[in-house]
């Protein structure tokens, strides 16, 4: 800073009130809904929004590979094909179902049968939740989709976003949208009075009408399992039992982390590590045995002053995860340590086992 024009008796400027104050915490909101959490019931959403049903107000986003939202500008003769494509197919799931005993069960309660919508909790699928962020703290900053900027290609499925002055919150319906669906101008073509013609447009795309996801508040209805897997990268089975695995690491290993991160946060979006934890039997593993092995293979993994395995980050996740697997071994051939990609458990041929029969006489 120039010198000259620093008064000698300047002070150090006093920061407005509001920017001495800490950030905000940006999860709040999710923390709260969380707090006053109350199960829905999609069988009183259907009944209730049949009697509205024409007079819904849909707005359309786009969401890319990378779970950017887009805005879309719509024509207004499209209006009365919006709740068609996005509204009838669900309830008339719904309102049949109701009728045929269609119950609703948790991911965690149960595997996909017939008669059953599975559901999940918005806070356990972290893309949705990404995506919902978008449209409620920064909807403001969404830029309009415009195919030359970007790309139909990348485009992974569409959001609508379903209000009414009857409704006290609007819900959410996310579609899978496949490359299958999208025809760009460069390349197709369209039949017009019996004619092949160049198509005139940029892209055109085929909105899916079968039900596949639904928000309600907080929870997550899942019509189509692979729909959720597909769109949000959600295995919700994986998951399950990934949560079972974590509970059953940290009954059986004393684990030490920062303030605030907990096992469960740490493996969320780790899908080549819930993968580990879906073949782990922490029962079988003590927690001396397993440092002792570490050391063994000079795998660095420390241990506080009350013996807990210090997990500071992804790479001490990754390496406790490893050796509960047993994925690093050392060759009794070379000295060469290795992390096992990929296992396959030898079984005895069965000429040998046969014989160790004999000789046994079993």
């Amino acid at each position: 800073m120039d010198q000259e024009t620093v008064a000698p008796e300047a002070t150090p400027a006093v920061l407005p009130p509001s920017t001495n104050e800490l950030p905000p915490d940006i999860l709040a909101h999710e923390t709260e809904a969380l707090k006053n959490y109350q199960e829905t019931d999609v069988f009183a959403w259907a009944n209730n929004l049949v009697q509205f049903k024409d007079e819904l107000k849909i707005d359309i986003f786009l969401v890319n590979k990378n779970y950017v939202v887009y805005k879309t500008n719509m024509a207004r003769e499209l209006d009365k094909q919006l709740e068609p494509i996005f509204i009838d197919e669900m309830l008339e799931y719904v309102l049949e179902g109701a009728a045929d005993g269609l119950i609703v069960r948790s991911f965690e309660e149960a595997e996909a049968e017939d008669k059953v919508l599975q559901r999940t909790l918005l806070s356990n699928v972290d893309k949705a939740k990404e995506v919902i962020g978008w449209l409620k703290t920064q909807e403001h900053e969404i830029e309009l989709f415009v195919e030359e900027e970007h790309d139909f290609k990348r485009i992974k499925g569409i959001m609508a976003r379903v209000t009414h002055a009857s409704l006290k919150k609007p819900f959410y319906i996310f579609k899978v949208l496949p490359q299958s669906s999208i025809m760009r101008g460069k390349t197709g073509w369209m039949l017009k009075n019996g004619k092949f013609m160049g198509f005139d447009a940029d892209a055109a795309v085929r909105i899916p009408t079968d039900p596949q996801l639904l928000l309600l508040d907080q929870d997550m209805y899942v019509f189509n399992q692979t729909k959720l897997k597909q769109f949000f990268g959600y295995d919700a089975k994986e998951a399950s039992i990934a949560r079972q695995k974590v509970a059953e690491i940290e009954a059986n290993f004393r684990l030490s982390f920062d303030q605030g991160v907990t096992l469960q946060t740490l493996i969320k979006g780790k899908n080549s590590l819930i993968k580990k934890l879906q073949k782990i039997e922490p029962g079988i593993i003590k927690q001396d045995d397993l440092m002792k092995h570490a050391e063994e293979l000079a795998i660095d993994l420390m241990q506080d002053e009350s013996g807990a395995i210090i997990i500071m980050d992804d790479k001490d996740l990754t390496r406790f995860i490893n050796l509960l697997n047993d994925d690093y071994v050392e060759s009794a051939l070379t000295g060469q340590r290795y992390e096992i990609v990929r296992k396959k458990l030898l079984k005895p041929d069965e000429d040998e086992t046969s014989l160790l029969r004999e000789v046994l006489g079993k």
